[in-house]
């Protein structure tokens, strides 16, 4: 993180729009911009409400939080930082959302690996762009059964990288930058 920083997240729309949360300072922690959280929710407002979603390199919880504030039904946050985690469960219990959500502490390459306990609607995928983890994230997720049959499925990366190979029936819906950030948004289609 840049010092100086706040390390403060606000929460664009929904029942706890205009809600501010912290977040901690760990390396490669960059939360999503409120921008680009607000053209994302734009794109997904028809499909957020009830939907079960995975925030699975939460951080911040940015994504999640937002999802959950416009009316998931629920939010998997999962983050390998432990710092990460207890603010997480810290700002989910303060806007009492507890009983939406689930945090794990959890590698999310290796929680992808295993055998899911449910499948989602919503995947938010924005990996700390240095590491590289997009792609395996994307196969895994196709392959390992954590999608629902027309799932949607977000992904961030560094603007300055080419996209990666991403499974066939991903086509893509949605596109667009903002700064160091690309972002899409894909549907999964029959397979």
């Amino acid at each position: 993180m840049v010092k100086g920083r706040s390390n403060k997240l606000r929460i664009i729309g929904g029942f706890h729009g205009g809600r501010v949360v912290r977040f901690p300072d760990v390396k490669g922690l960059r939360p999503t911009a409120d921008r680009v959280r607000e053209t994302l929710f734009n794109w997904l407002q028809a499909d957020v409400e009830g939907a079960h979603c995975l925030d699975l390199f939460a951080g911040s919880g940015a994504l999640g939080l937002e999802a959950l504030s416009r009316g998931a039904a629920s939010v998997l946050f999962v983050d390998r930082s432990r710092a990460a985690v207890k603010q997480l469960e810290h700002n989910l219990s303060l806007l009492r959302l507890e009983h939406k959500s689930d945090v794990q502490l959890a590698d999310g390459l290796k929680l992808l690996k295993a055998s899911p306990h449910r499948s989602f609607d919503m995947v938010f995928l924005d990996p700390p762009f240095a590491e590289g983890l997009l792609r395996e994230a994307c196969l895994l997720l196709e392959s390992n059964g954590w999608l629902k049959e027309h799932a949607l499925v977000y992904l961030e990366q560094d603007s300055s990288h080419p996209w990666p190979d991403l499974p066939e029936n991903w086509q893509p819906y949605r596109e667009t930058r903002a700064g160091q950030a690309a972002c899409r948004l894909l549907k999964r289609t029959g397979c």
